[in-house]
């Protein structure tokens, strides 16, 4: 038995219908069988997204006699960030519950640990790639269950036309769909070239320099490229070293050829910017290409995601993975579990990803080859490279491989695209590598 309590928010056009086939979980029913358990989900961008996780938790809650209260808590507002807030203050709340990036580590100490769940997982559908490793496990101890629904890449999106008649390169022949990426020529001098050459063709790459999330992505891959490190793993600032001043000097090239009102850009300015016809690429999960299909779709027609360009210390692309955790104080944790392996299961995975037409991500290596990233259109094949099925790339999360505690505080206050514009606008390399110093080591006192 499911109820549900639903706040959705609708952005995309609806995606196609799922099956309702659900592998068992391999917990042992007795032991909760006529239990409740209560959700807090993400509430998905993708209208009709939620309903394929309905499904499957319907599927597992029948099966297993267990009552479930399920809520889609919307992130807008940061509601979902609040609801998290105050049920780790009360203690007392959802036995279940989503949490985005950074959390599982902020709160380690409430959640149970779960490698009874993900290492079997892992045995199961492949390893996870090591943002999710990083992000997820503290101390050896698994805090929470990578999730599908939610997990997403912001690599390119290009349009096929306007890099080829304006830059001279051809996206779909560079990431052919169905066969591994024939990328070697796409640096970072190659994307600076085509930077330049879209601008002064009229369609600037865009690329913002906020300090919100897709902004803070970026930046962390461009650094992560030249190996620009701010806190290495031990706690230590090595913001004053040549990879830095590197990776500054390259955003300097590049903020001349983007948009002028970059810096003030949010999480809305370059999807705005991709469907309006402006731009000629954008980083960024697939749901600005979802919006061209339904508004502008003479451009999602020309839409091809792809890799990012590599720099001298590899290519990496931004990952920004969902977890499903539950608290200690939850009273019914061995059906959480239960469920969560079930929600776990390659079919249940399956159901998700079409369900949200390609947005959502699995973390496990075996789930990044669902025939759906390879259908999607227009043009087919536009999202084949999305999950990166070829382990083409690094995936990778901006101030990593810091302490949780620093990077945190690093990636939400949007530091690396602070000292891009700071030394861009003109101050000396050595007072802006200061001032990161300086707000390092006050979120080492806090």
């Amino acid at each position: 038995m499911v109820s549900r309590k639903v706040s959705r928010r609708r952005f995309v056009a609806s995606t196609a219908a799922v099956s309702t086939a659900l592998v068992a979980a391999p917990f042992v029913r007795g032991a909760y069988a006529a239990g409740k358990l209560s959700l807090g989900l993400w509430d998905h961008w993708v209208p009709g997204a939620n309903k394929a996780t309905e499904e499957v938790i319907k599927a597992w809650a029948d099966k297993e006699k267990v009552e479930v209260t399920l809520d889609f808590i919307t992130s807008q507002g940061n509601k979902l960030l609040l609801t998290t807030a105050a049920e780790a203050q009360a203690k007392s709340g959802h036995d279940v519950l989503a949490f985005s990036t950074w959390l599982p580590a902020r709160y380690s100490e409430q959640l149970v640990t779960m490698n009874d769940v993900v290492e079997p997982l892992i045995k199961q559908n492949g390893a996870v790639n090591g943002t999710v490793e990083y992000l997820g496990k503290v101390g050896g101890k698994w805090l929470a269950v990578p999730a599908t629904v939610g997990s997403q890449m912001k690599g390119p999106c290009s349009r096929i036309d306007l890099m080829k008649s304006l830059a001279g390169i051809d996206v779909q022949a560079m990431y052919p769909a169905g066969s591994p990426p024939k990328a070697e020529a796409w640096t970072l001098d190659a994307f600076l070239k085509a930077a330049e050459a879209c601008q002064k063709g009229g369609h600037a790459f865009g690329i913002g320099l906020g300090t919100t999330s897709d902004s803070v992505d970026t930046a962390g891959a461009i650094f992560h490229s030249f190996g620009a490190i701010l806190v290495d793993a031990k706690g230590e600032i090595t913001v004053k070293n040549d990879k830095v001043r590197q990776a500054l000097e390259y955003y300097k090239k590049l903020m001349a050829f983007l948009p002028e009102d970059a810096p003030a850009w949010d999480d809305a300015s370059n999807n705005k910017w991709l469907v309006s016809g402006k731009g000629a690429l954008i980083m960024n999960p697939p749901s600005a290409w979802a919006v061209a299909k339904r508004d502008a779709p003479k451009v999602a027609e020309q839409c091809w995601t792809h890799g990012f360009p590599s720099g001298p210390a590899g290519r990496f692309g931004p990952f920004l993975p969902f977890f499903w955790g539950t608290w200690s104080f939850s009273k019914n944790q061995s059906a959480a579990k239960s469920l969560l392996t079930a929600m776990s299961q390659p079919d249940a995975a399956e159901k998700m990803v079409i369900a949200s037409g390609g947005y959502d991500l699995p973390s496990f290596e075996k789930l990044t080859t669902f025939k759906t990233w390879a259908e999607e259109g227009p043009p087919k094949g536009t999202l084949y490279h999305y999950p990166n099925p070829h382990n083409h790339q690094t995936l990778s999360i901006a101030a990593a491989p810091a302490p949780h505690k620093i990077a945190e505080q690093i990636y939400t206050q949007g530091i690396q695209t602070q000292m891009a514009v700071r030394f861009y606008k003109g101050e000396a390399m050595d007072k802006t590598l200061d001032w990161a110093a300086k707000e390092i080591e006050g979120f080492m006192r806090n």
